[in-house]
């Protein structure tokens, strides 16, 4: 084990990163299972290195009900990434995955799409309060790939990332989708469109609907998502938008 709050310790391991960002090239920071030490350790690992991107693994559980599927109202589960984010400085670089929207996402897209609205009409993970400091994932090497530990439907994967990549927050896409799945010219189409309209971390949502066939959201007035497989949604989209992207149950105007 690792004594963060031993100043040796804590001086040499901040030496390091700043070699790895001077002399190696690296210029951001993954904080493995970040809830194993303190946000204040965090806080002076970021401070001393600067690196232009900081992100946290906080992975805790969400609450479940007697159905074993995730409450509703994950509050408490999301408000511990934005405490985590608050404590190592809420105007400086930090930032967490969403693991919220990641729990959710996984059971909604197995025809419980009316999840994707929470009890405020806003979106139920952390890009729903703090978007800015949210990085949205579909899986990640513990979640997905060998370890298998909480993956995403395997077959309705590309709902996900029509979801995190026309959504606020700062989407990140997984190694093993994008190289091995054979998926990366359909996640690309996605990351053309974010590119192209401009869609970033803190844009403005609005849910247009959200029931268990039907997710539907416009991003910044530019970009309208719809996941599901409810295919009658033309007298719900506004005259003028285009698809610009489309697969299995999603589709993006």
């Amino acid at each position: 084990d690792i004594d963060h709050l031993n100043l040796r310790v804590q001086k040499e391991l901040v030496e390091w990163l700043n070699w790895l960002k001077a002399d190696i090239g690296f210029d951001g920071w993954r904080f493995d299972f970040a809830k194993g030490y303190s946000a204040d350790v965090a806080k002076i690992y970021i401070d001393r290195s600067e690196p232009s991107f900081a992100v946290a693994e906080i992975w805790t559980s969400l609450a479940y009900g007697g159905d074993g599927k995730p409450n509703l109202n994950q509050d408490q589960h999301r408000q511990e990434l934005v405490n985590w984010v608050d404590k190592v400085g809420g105007k400086g670089l930090a930032t967490t995955f969403d693991f919220t929207t990641k729990g959710i996402l996984n059971v909604a897209v197995e025809g419980e799409l009316w999840r994707l609205r929470g009890t405020d009409g806003k979106a139920p993970g952390m890009i729903g309060w703090w978007p800015a400091k949210a990085v949205t994932f579909v899986d990640s090497h513990d979640t997905g790939s060998t370890q298998h530990m909480w993956p995403f439907p395997s077959d309705r994967v590309m709902q996900g990332y029509a979801y995190i990549l026309t959504h606020p927050g700062t989407p990140c896409i997984f190694y093993d989708h994008f190289f091995d799945w054979g998926l990366k010219e359909e996640i690309d189409r996605l990351v053309s469109v974010r590119t192209r309209h401009g869609i970033h971390s803190e844009s403005k949502l609005q849910i247009i609907e959200a029931d268990a066939d039907l997710y539907l959201a416009e991003i910044d007035g530019k970009v309208i998502v719809k996941l599901g497989p409810r295919y009658d949604v033309g007298n719900l989209i506004p005259g003028g938008f285009k698809v610009a992207a489309h697969g299995n149950d999603y589709a993006v105007w």
